[in-house]
């Protein structure tokens, strides 16, 4: 039986069924517990440039490509873009203080298990993400094994414009052979959600930040969920609804 969720998503789009073939995960908030520190690296990177960006704002901004933050950080400051060479130091940076942490990376709690359920449901699994760090495919490897593979992987390295265009996630549906009442997107940024939304992809929202709901909700996703171990007791019920 059809969700109301479900059928305003069909009514919204025309679409005359959700015939679900896959799921698209976003990573940093949704697959591990890195945002914490992806925004104290943003921040102390932007105190050191003296770049306008808060330790909260940084999680508003996830999923967007190095350059477009900094982009928008140097037209709030110097009314134009980075340069490439401004990009590639201050992203450099940004990337040895997140290193300089030295913690280790942790899934987030209910993420294997959920995967798990969608591996043995049939679905496709295919990870969107605005991150290009090389050292992605063996995280991914060591805490989801077999999960994941190079040739279902959307990443910063693999658009031209990151999140919020729809382009990763229709990279993404390109990727799997889909159309976009075949998938669905879990995400946990705005932007992400925007995203996935323009799109036209069905896209739960899951709250895993210290984000008032009502940011997520102003990108319209089409459910709202507050952690990942809450899809993953709901996954079987969800499952359904898209028959």
């Amino acid at each position: 039986m059809r969700s109301e969720a479900v059928q305003q998503y069909l009514n919204r789009h025309g679409f005359e069924a959700l015939s679900l073939k896959a799921v698209l995960f976003d990573m940093d908030g949704v697959l591990f517990d890195s945002m914490p520190t992806h925004a104290k690296a943003w921040y102390k990177t932007a105190v050191h440039f003296s770049l306008p960006l808060t330790e909260k704002e940084a999680y508003e901004h996830e999923g967007r490509t190095a350059k477009s933050t900094l982009d928008l950080l140097f037209q709030r400051k110097e009314q134009r873009n980075a340069t490439p060479e401004e990009v590639k130091t201050i992203y450099d940076y940004k990337i040895q203080i997140y290193n300089s942490y030295n913690l280790e990376t942790h899934p987030m709690p209910g993420a294997p298990a959920l995967l798990q359920k969608v591996r043995q449901d049939g679905y496709q699994i295919i990870l969107v993400t605005g991150s290009g760090q090389d050292t992605l495919t063996s995280r991914l490897q060591r805490f989801y094994p077999d999960i994941f593979h190079k040739d279902t992987m959307v990443t910063g390295k693999s658009v031209k414009q990151g999140k919020p265009s729809p382009e990763p996630y229709l990279l993404g549906l390109k990727v799997g052979q889909l159309h976009p009442w075949e998938a669905i997107v879990v995400e946990n940024a705005p932007l992400g959600v925007r995203s996935a939304v323009s799109a036209g992809i069905f896209t739960i929202a899951v709250n895993t930040g210290p984000m008032d709901d009502s940011i997520l909700l102003a990108e319209h996703p089409n459910m709202l969920l507050h952690s990942m171990e809450e899809l993953n007791e709901k996954w079987e019920e969800i499952a359904r609804s898209f028959c």
